[in-house]
């Protein structure tokens, strides 16, 4: 349902991918991505600029607050 439907939206999947040592934090919560480091990766990996420009910011904030509900479990 919610798979990239074209080369670029893969692209940009499989950057997301590789951001996971990426992570801005406060103790308690976590705030995003560190985005220079993510487009300089996907400027890297040759992710066309304007599919992370349009792609990164949404599927940073579904990550976002998916990883504070996580983290806000008893059981984390």
């Amino acid at each position: 349902m919610n798979r990239p439907l074209t080369y670029e939206g893969w692209q940009v999947w499989d950057l997301v991918g590789r951001l996971g040592g990426q992570l801005r934090v406060l103790p308690g919560a976590v705030i995003g991505w560190d985005m220079s480091a993510a487009l300089a990766l996907g400027d890297a990996l040759g992710v066309p600029p304007l599919a992370m420009a349009e792609l990164l910011p949404v599927i940073e904030a579904v990550m976002v607050a998916k990883l504070n509900e996580q983290m806000e479990r008893p059981n984390g």
